[in-house]
């Protein structure tokens, strides 16, 4: 069975009570509950890891090589814009991965319109709110 790890990045633990305006009312649970369903009709293992600190996210995509996973999905929201440690991870362990974005980046201020993602990314889905990650997977 395919390993697919969704990664979460600094505040997405909120969803659901932050700026609903821009990130929806669904929490980071009930969306990574319905990935999971998702992955299983789909023959998929679906495992979901979120930190609000970049350290463990990139130890958790360095793991990611040991443990065969076959697909990344991605949102890692703040450090989207900021994190080129995060960027040589996914770089260095040449796993395919789609960056996910739940509100519509380029439509926001203007520091949120660069990622340092985008461009290693196999895709990149943004404003489509918790839909992105069920269309990434």
């Amino acid at each position: 069975m395919p390993k697919i790890l969704v990664l979460n990045g600094p505040n997405l633990n909120l969803l659901g009570d932050r700026e609903i305006q821009h990130y929806g009312k669904d929490s980071l649970d009930t969306i990574n509950q319905r990935l999971a369903e998702q992955g299983k009709r789909l023959g998929l293992e679906v495992t979901a890891f979120q930190s609000n600190a970049e350290a463990p996210l990139i130890d958790r995509v360095h793991a990611a090589k040991s443990d065969e996973t076959a697909y990344i999905i991605i949102n890692p929201a703040a450090f989207t814009h900021t994190s080129a440690a995060l960027r040589d991870a996914l770089a260095a362990v040449r796993i395919p991965f789609i960056e996910v974005h739940l509100s519509n980046i380029h439509a926001r201020e203007e520091f949120r319109r660069h990622s340092y993602f985008s461009d290693l990314a196999a895709g990149v889905i943004a404003g489509l709110g918790p839909v992105g990650y069920e269309l990434a997977l």
